[in-house]
């Protein structure tokens, strides 16, 4: 072969290597020590919307004002001096320059989400003159990825929550309350568990039918769930009884949260199908003592609790003695 031809070939495969770089779908980007600009292929030009002419030779800072400077200063630099290459995935940031996201299938987000790959370009004496930034879009990777985690996460709610009503099932609230009862065997904390249902329960599924009897328990746990804080644990026990457990609060003060949710409930009125139902509700209140053998002993004496305010006369609260 001629050195005509050699250089011929070269040149070929220069073209030819540009042209991939340039069309390629993925971001290129080469820096110098300075941050400047001193590539920028097609992909970057398509959705930045700023062509070669104007960002060549200018600070990247300069040009996309959105890029971080001191994280990605932090990670060319790096490169710079370890000679190996960085990396930045969407989990970790999602996006370092803030395109739109172009793709149909994943419409529902606004902004392209990117992976980066930070490559050292050594130079002949065997310096790393430069650094080639590569930005992949990952938006469809990202969207199935926190759809997944949506769905798996629903699905945890699900099977954590009473249908009905959407407080805790008894499984999960169950499981709550022994871990509550160990902490506070172990560390001698207080912490209150209260338990109550609804007076006649049976007289409103007989006068007004089960739907009616379903709004009520409904309601109940919607008005439950205005007077718990986010730390409190609610859930549902079965039928028309549930129960609440309230740590870091003594029976006194579980006392007036019962009686709060008590007179709330009988100046509710539920409304269903054009009838007008009022009821009322019985509370048992019983306070952690370490005499208390079991998780199962503690919900034992808060019902008994609630047995004493229902032979009572129901519509009150009965704190028990232990």
């Amino acid at each position: 072969m001629s050195l005509t031809d050699a250089n011929n070939l070269e040149i070929n495969e220069l073209h030819w290597m540009m042209d991939m770089l340039t069309n390629v779908d993925v971001g290129l980007v080469v820096l110098d020590s300075g941050y400047t600009i001193q590539t920028w292929n097609r992909f970057m030009q398509d959705h930045s919307g700023k062509a070669d002419a104007e960002v060549k030779n200018k600070s990247i800072f300069e040009v996309f004002p959105e890029v971080p400077e001191a994280w990605f200063k932090h990670k060319i630099d790096s490169v710079f001096m370890l000679h190996s290459r960085a990396f930045s995935t969407w989990e970790q940031r999602p996006y370092l320059f803030k395109f739109k996201n172009y793709r149909p299938i994943t419409g529902t987000e606004d902004t392209m989400y990117q992976n980066a790959t930070m490559i050292p370009i050594m130079s002949a004496g065997g310096d790393v003159s430069h650094v080639c930034l590569l930005i992949y879009d990952v938006t469809d990777i990202a969207t199935s990825k926190k759809e997944l985690t949506r769905l798996n996460k629903e699905l945890e709610n699900l099977s954590r929550t009473d249908r009905l009503t959407g407080l805790y099932n008894r499984g999960y609230w169950e499981e709550l309350f022994e871990k509550e009862y160990e902490k506070c065997c172990r560390y001698k904390t207080e912490s209150t568990a209260i338990i109550f249902d609804i007076d006649h329960f049976k007289k409103v599924n007989d006068t007004y039918g089960h739907q009616a009897g379903d709004e009520v328990i409904r309601k109940t746990a919607l008005l439950l769930k205005e007077l718990v804080r986010k730390t409190d644990m609610a859930g549902r026990y079965g039928g028309e009884e549930f129960v609440v457990f309230l740590p870091n609060t003594k029976a006194e003060s579980a006392e007036i949260f019962a009686e709060r949710l008590r007179k709330k409930i009988e100046s509710f009125t539920v409304t269903h199908e054009d009838k007008k139902i009022n009821f009322t509700i019985s509370l048992g209140v019983c306070q952690f003592k370490d005499t208390l053998q079991s998780h199962e002993k503690w919900i034992e004496k808060a019902d008994q609790a609630l047995y004493h305010s229902k032979e009572n006369g129901r519509n009150q609260t009965t704190i028990a003695e232990i």
